[in-house]
């Protein structure tokens, strides 16, 4: 059997390496950009490009940003004396999407997962004691007075979530938990804005 051209086989490994994305889905995709007006994959391959060259983390919440801090961290319409803790950036974009949040965001990347390998230090858990420390100490800063532990209601997001409340609440930092309207052990990116809402709303202490 002939085997494929060497372009076409490189894209096929470059998908495949993306999370979700299995061989006969890469292969999918591969030809699909190769049969395609060529603009496509221009303009795929400039958007990828601008992703890398153009977007960063931003220093304080550590959420995708194009500028640090980002636009959420200066706003001064936004409280900063609560905070929403999240697992993943998408988790920042369904929140936001309720219209019911007007405080500020931190980013772990990731869960605790023993299994996995990943610990707490391995997360931007050390940041947000910084973080909190920090606007404790300053005259010039909001103390934090809330953090709303919003990782996602499975195994992994609820050991997140009781760490979190141990380290914290010695701080005198009320910690709450998102409302039991989430399903458990799904991911918060894929709730709709009603149960978002919901779940804010009816957060409890923790």
């Amino acid at each position: 059997m002939r085997p494929l051209a060497q372009p076409v086989t490189n894209l096929i490994e470059a998908f495949s390496r993306l999370p979700g994305i299995g061989p006969k889905s890469a292969s999918r995709l591969a030809y699909f950009l190769l049969r395609s007006d060529e603009r496509i994959a221009l303009d795929l391959a400039a958007a990828l490009r601008e992703l890398k060259e153009k977007t960063l983390f931003c220093s304080i919440c550590h959420n995708i940003a194009d500028s640090n801090p980002c636009a959420v961290c200066i706003d001064t319409e936004r409280s900063a004396a609560v905070i929403c803790v999240v697992e993943e950036p998408l988790d920042v974009q369904a929140i936001e999407r309720t219209g019911e949040f007007r405080g500020q965001y931190h980013v772990l990347h990731g869960a605790i997962s023993p299994v996995e390998g990943v610990g707490p230090e391995d997360l931007k858990i050390k940041e947000l004691l910084t973080r909190i420390q920090k606007s404790q100490d300053s005259e010039n800063d909001v103390p934090v007075q809330e953090l709303i532990i919003a990782t996602n209601p499975n195994l992994e997001g609820e050991a997140t979530a009781m760490y979190i409340a141990r380290l914290f609440k010695p701080l005198g930092v009320r910690v709450t938990r998102l409302a039991r309207g989430l399903p458990t052990g799904g991911d918060l990116e894929y709730a709709d804005e009603n149960t978002l809402s919901n779940a804010l709303s009816g957060r409890s202490e923790m």
